[in-house]
């Protein structure tokens, strides 16, 4: 077995160039990492052109057998760990990743679905992977993110998401607001999040919605808030006004789950 240990591999060059967005974009991949996700990704039958492996995490047993197993079948790698340590973004890395092709995402967005979810400027990776993960939790498919959202394929926000990137169609949009305003003429009513009004989530029937959560600080665009065809907001009993964006999310999101399932 050969193990890489030169940082002047075209490998390992190549990898590095995978945490810049630019470079994810023109190639169509990015980089997961660790044992759930690497997992993930093969049962998803995701398209994986390289699996890194660190030679020394390997030989202490980190990763099981039967993951190594799987992993020989793809074009596989070792590294030394002091190199493995130079590409991860990890603080306590599993010696684990992958470098995988982004999914068949479509721009055409399915009206079938009850709830669409839109983003509209929510720049925190952390926000955004949970979100994901939250949506795919409650098994919607689709997610409009607004230009302005950070990159979904950034390395903190695919960790984040805990596999719902592997799930999920993204449709990106240069002009959010055009994009709703085309959703609406499919019989979809937009709901913005709002400070300013006095209509509960609790009040709203969840069918034919587009939930429009707004940037961490700046809230839903006005743009967007007038053109809005519900305004809600999450009643709270406390002091603070506002939640983060993605537990606003989550909260919204379940409040669908829950009728669904009643």
């Amino acid at each position: 077995m050969q193990v890489i240990s030169s940082k002047d591999n075209e490998q390992i060059k190549y990898i590095k160039k995978l945490k810049d967005k630019k470079f994810r974009d023109e190639t169509k991949e990015y980089l997961v990492e660790g044992i759930k996700l690497v997992k993930e990704a093969i049962e998803e039958n995701v398209i994986i052109k390289m699996i890194v492996v660190c030679e020394d995490c390997d030989s202490e047993g980190a990763i099981e057998q039967s993951l190594l197993y799987e992993i020989a079948k793809y074009n596989c790698i070792y590294v030394t760990k002091k190199l493995f340590q130079s590409i991860t973004d990890v603080v306590n890395p599993q010696g684990i990743l992958a470098v995988v092709e982004k999914g068949d995402n479509s721009d055409n967005i399915d009206y079938s679905e009850d709830i669409i979810l839109a983003l509209d400027g929510i720049q925190d990776p952390g926000n955004l992977g949970t979100i994901l993960r939250t949506a795919d939790s409650a098994n919607l498919k689709q997610i409009i993110l607004g230009a302005d959202c950070a990159d979904p394929y950034n390395p903190k926000v695919v960790r984040s998401t805990m596999g719902a990137i592997f799930r999920m169609n993204m449709i990106t949009t240069d002009d959010l607001l055009k994009t709703l305003q085309t959703v609406k003429k499919h019989k979809f009513e937009i709901m913005a999040t709002s400070l300013d009004t006095n209509q509960s989530i609790y009040n709203i029937e969840y069918h034919k919605k587009v939930i429009v959560i707004g940037n961490e600080s700046k809230g839903v665009s006005k743009q967007i808030q007038d053109m809005a065809d519900i305004k809600v907001k999450i009643p709270m009993l406390g002091k603070t006004e506002s939640l983060n964006a993605s537990v606003a999310a989550s909260i919204m999101i379940y409040e669908y789950v829950r009728g669904k399932c009643n």
